[in-house]
């Protein structure tokens, strides 16, 4: 299959390394499982990649901007989906914080939720949609693909002030490996990451 995307496959795998580290607590905490749906929703793999497929059949740009937006998530709170919450009461979720408010693709994780919704109604978590949508917008541009477990919970909280805690475009490289190290990644992630 031609890549719709041209991704680097090294950059592209060491950001995967990096998703795994930052969700790793995550994995502890929530027990997550390769089959965790087995039994409630077996086909959610199948859905997800649908919905992808077809967004990317419309917009050649859906690839990375759904790997971004998996990024963002799970760089603030851990792999909880609560970059999709909207702003409520006066308070701004991570979704408006500056460096998000150039995220998009949110309307593949929509339609996708949507679409898992119709066959499985209040069983897949929109965490565990955006994960999939990310390994299959990987896997569909052409990169590899990896399992993806499940059973992550949904975040409640969502603040515009944390996305601070996001790495900046102009951080040097005392700044990148503070916020890399206050996540539990190396050097070596930081490295990798920035070939």
């Amino acid at each position: 299959m031609a890549p719709f995307v041209n991704i680097n496959v090294a950059m592209l795998l060491s950001l995967l390394i990096l998703l795994s580290s930052v969700c790793s607590p995550r994995v502890i905490i929530n027990a997550l499982s390769l089959n965790h749906y087995g039994e409630t929703c077996p086909s959610v793999d199948d859905v997800v990649a649908k919905v992808v497929k077809d967004a990317i059949s419309k917009d050649k740009t859906v690839p990375a901007a759904v790997l971004r937006l998996h990024f963002h998530d799970c760089f603030i709170r851990g792999c909880d989906g609560s970059v999709l919450l909207e702003s409520r009461g006066g308070k701004s979720a991570e979704k408006d914080g500056p460096p998000n408010v150039s995220l998009h693709a949110f309307y593949v994780i929509e339609g996708a939720k949507k679409a898992v919704e119709d066959v499985c109604p209040g069983v897949v978590s929109c965490a565990d949609i955006l994960a999939l949508a990310a390994r299959d917008a990987v896997v569909q541009s052409g990169g590899p693909y990896w399992d993806v477990p499940k059973g992550r919970k949904d975040g409640r909280t969502s603040k515009a002030s944390e996305t601070t805690q996001l790495p900046a475009p102009t951080f040097n490289i005392s700044q990148l490996q503070k916020s890399f190290s206050q996540r539990g990644l190396s050097m070596d992630d930081l490295v990798a990451l920035s070939e």
